[in-house]
């Protein structure tokens, strides 16, 4: 039998008392390891992170807990190397798309420390100036960002292990409040390894970060009113998260990223060939088959002019044929596979749903593959559809259905309110990117679709070799989305800190007031 990893709560390493789930290799079909989590004591951990981690995270100030985070990174950069190692054997990624997960993670996590020393010797943050309550400035009302005397349980996806663990638990931990994480099942191995790292390291105290690994059985029954919930997945189960005792009846804090149908948008300023459709074409490519389309922020749906649709579809069609799929391990891949092949299956059956009312302009899905078995791999081509010439305006699937794969739709439009409309029917995005050479119409379509994404991401000329990329969460900027994205926000550089923090007006004297 494969190795049964461990689980790390109250303070100990567990191993659960079932047989455990198996996590595959999405390209070989080998079975690598096996994640339990049957038979612990939740109640327990939960306790522990709370009152004995908490209080040690909060016994520190933040530029101690920030130096606490370099020194986590430390550790794990010494450790790159195989990370790289499991996440291509577990999530099927060729080595720059590990890069995006593994280093887009320990990036994150050093800019939280850095921005975190500079906060030195605080135990709290000041809201704004103090403000007067009345005629005279003997009573004013100062309002604090403490933190909340909680912990901060992580449910994330598949797709990014490592990132999606620390791009949330950096801001936590530098806000002094202690994490209990429990990866998706198909790709665990990465995070339980990074934690068992910097735990056995020794750089955080006891219960500041502890992990479930296998089922969520009973996590969301442990929440308590001062703790917070962050969960990354299907819209279908945040919808059954909203609705459980904790949120609902105890206020537990919640913050959803969700379903997103992100789109590009080309402006009807460019020409065939021009910079800004030639920096078009290659973004949508990129995000495309950036970890096989596996990432919340790739770009779904592509909106350009209707003169310009033939011209799009044919570069587009041509970049994507040079694709080569299959191994990961083999260096001439440049795209690997889905997770696993019930994953496969899923984005076939999204494919079939959009082709009711799209046509495959480029069927990547037939071509073979290298160094992999299309009866066991994962692994599946870019696939492009198009509605030019569908009813474009009662194309409702297009705007409704999300294939988490290498999949994206494009769409002409007539007109520019159109385009904005089309943009709008996604109902809330993560993102949107605008491409283009005309500033003033570029700026004013920025603040157009900026109500219907959490952002907006402007390409012209002049930053092609600057700009950070359409689908890069960088943090510092806001990550979430409104409507269906979840309605949610994360990272935006020490914004993140306030959902970890609980504001509290303080209303007294200036002499009581000079004194915190």
């Amino acid at each position: 039998m494969t190795e049964l990893l461990s689980n790390h709560l109250a303070g100990r390493w567990q191993a659960g008392r079932g047989h455990g789930s198996p996590l595959f290799d999405p390209v070989l079909g080998h079975e690598l390891v096996r994640v339990d989590a049957e038979g612990l004591d939740l109640a327990e951990g939960f306790a522990f992170a709370r009152d004995t981690g908490g209080a040690a995270l909060r016994a520190m100030r933040y530029g101690e807990r920030a130096a606490m985070l370099s020194a986590a990174l430390k550790v794990m950069q010494g450790r790159r190397a195989h990370y790289e190692e499991i996440a291509i054997a577990n999530s099927g990624t060729v080595k720059n798309d590990t890069a995006v997960d593994v280093d887009g993670g320990l990036f994150t996590l050093g800019q939280y420390a850095k921005w975190g020393a500079a906060l030195g010797d605080a135990r709290f943050l000041r809201d704004g100036d103090a403000v007067r309550l009345g005629k005279e400035p003997l009573f004013q009302s100062q309002h604090l960002q403490v933190p909340t005397r909680g912990v901060a349980l992580f449910i994330n996806a598949f797709n990014f292990p490592s990132w999606g663990l620390w791009e949330k638990a950096a801001p936590a931990l530098l806000s002094g409040v202690p994490v209990i994480v429990k990866p998706a099942t198909a790709t665990a191995w990465l995070t339980q390894q990074m934690v068992k790292d910097v735990i056995d390291a020794g750089v955080l105290p006891p219960g500041a970060l502890s992990i479930v690994c296998g089922s969520a059985k009973g996590l969301l029954d442990q929440l308590r009113p001062f703790d917070v919930l962050s969960f990354t997945g299907s819209a279908a189960t945040a919808a059954v998260i909203r609705s459980h005792p904790a949120v609902a009846e105890r206020s537990v804090r919640v913050n959803i990223e969700a379903d997103s149908l992100n789109s590009a948008l080309l402006l009807p300023d460019a020409e065939p060939g021009s910079p800004a459709f030639d920096l078009l074409v290659r973004e949508v490519v990129r995000e495309m088959t950036v970890k096989s389309g596996q990432k919340c922020t790739a770009i779904r749906r592509i909106f350009v002019p209707e003169a310009l649709y033939g011209a799009a579809a044919e570069a587009l069609g041509a970049r994507l044929a040079k694709t080569t799929v299959g191994n990961p391990r083999n260096e001439t891949v440049r795209m690997g596979a889905l997770v696993n092949r019930e994953q496969f299956d899923n984005v076939k059956a999204g494919i079939a749903q959009l082709r009711e009312q799209a046509d495959v302009l480029h069927d990547g899905s037939a071509a073979p593959l290298v160094d992999a078995d299309p009866a066991v791999a994962a692994c599946l081509g870019p696939v492009l559809l198009g509605t030019g010439r569908r009813d474009v305006d009662g194309a409702a699937a297009v705007h409704d259905v999300e294939v988490f794969g290498p999949v994206a739709t494009l769409v002409p439009y007539r007109s520019l309110a159109q385009a904005h409309a089309l943009v709008q029917r996604g109902q809330g995005s993560l993102v949107s990117s605008l491409y283009g050479d005309d500033a003033q119409a570029l700026a004013a379509t920025a603040v157009e679709l900026a109500a219907c994404n959490g952002r907006v991401h402007v390409v012209t000329p002049d930053v092609a070799q600057a700009h950070t990329g359409h689908g890069n969460v960088m943090p510092h900027s806001l990550h979430g989305g409104p409507g269906r994205a979840g309605g949610g926000e994360e990272l935006g550089g020490l914004r993140a800190l306030n959902f970890y923090h609980r504001r509290a007006a303080v209303q007294a004297s200036e002499a009581v007031l000079a004194k915190i």
